[in-house]
């Protein structure tokens, strides 16, 4: 009695992937936290998508008929910062800033990340060696120390910011899917598709990768919100998008001196940086308890 092997291994559920995906997508609204997570970075991607319709003023725009009045008033709905620029206008489009340099910096590191942690989980040996010990060398390092040291070098921009983190969190990656691998390697439709022939690559790709993607989703959303933080602080440590540029965190760093005065120059875009992350954590809540019912 003979044996196919390809159909070794058929157990695993490939079938259905898309009505996994839209039955995961319902459960959500099941969940209260992930519902208002959810809620809150899509309104923020919406500010951000809209920025040229609903933004009042060119946010570089200096309002001088009105300087020193930074209050808000009908003209200016938030009032202005220390240049007569409008904090509504400032904030909408810093919104992009950080949508646009968060998931791109956090796609590319993990993209690397995962490369590296599948090499290390897959192969062990030398490999799994050489990796985990050039990511422990990085992971030793203070973070925010690292970013000033790549930003002071390479200069302030959004390139080397996505750089910056993309650096920094690739080998906190690396540790997490190494770890998964490490697990999954040993299951039977790896078996299987090394018994079918299939390459190495092939095998980690599409037999490893895809099953341990309900960890790093969780992770992918609350390392977003890491990343806006760290946007955050770098800009207000003078090493964010060079001005005039809207920057949350430039614009609380231009309004410090300011803070006894006119508090709510900082309180806005303080409340702007929180609102997101917050939205990025309840969100990888919800996805979590999503995870652990389905």
């Amino acid at each position: 009695m003979t044996t196919d092997v390809r159909n070794f291994g058929a157990t695993r559920p490939r079938d259905g992937k898309l009505a996994r995906l839209l039955r995961r997508i319902a459960l959500l609204r099941e969940s209260p936290v992930g519902m208002i997570g959810a809620g809150l970075v899509l309104f923020w991607i919406l500010v951000a998508i809209l920025a040229p319709l609903i933004s009042p003023y060119d946010p570089n725009a200096n309002d001088f008929e009105i300087a020193r009045d930074w209050y808000p008033s009908a003209r200016h709905w938030l009032g202005t910062d220390n240049q007569s620029r409008d904090l509504l206008s400032r904030i909408i489009w810093g919104s992009r800033t950080v949508l646009i340099v968060a998931p791109t910096a956090v796609g590319c590191a993990y993209v690397i990340g995962c490369l590296m942690g599948l090499l290390a989980g897959y192969y062990r040996g030398w490999v799994d060696l050489v990796v985990m010990r050039i990511s422990d060398i990085i992971l030793s390092f203070p973070v925010i120390i690292l970013y000033m040291i790549i930003i002071a070098n390479f200069g302030p921009s959004a390139f080397n910011i996505i750089l910056a983190v993309t650096f920094i969190a690739a080998p906190q990656i690396t540790r997490i899917v190494r770890g998964l691998t490490l697990e999954l390697r040993e299951r039977d439709y790896v078996a299987a598709a090394k018994m079918r022939g299939e390459s190495a690559w092939y095998i980690m790709l599409v037999e490893i990768l895809p099953n341990a993607r309900g960890p790093l989703i969780v992770d992918a959303c609350l390392r977003m919100g890491y990343t806006t933080i760290a946007i955050g602080v770098l800009g207000f440590l003078g090493l964010g998008l060079p001005p005039p540029d809207p920057d949350w965190g430039g614009m609380v760093k231009d309004s410090y001196a300011l803070m006894s005065t006119y508090p709510l120059m900082s309180i806005i875009p303080c409340m702007a940086i929180s609102s997101l992350v917050v939205g990025f954590n309840l969100l990888a809540d919800g996805i979590r308890e999503i995870g652990l019912r389905d």
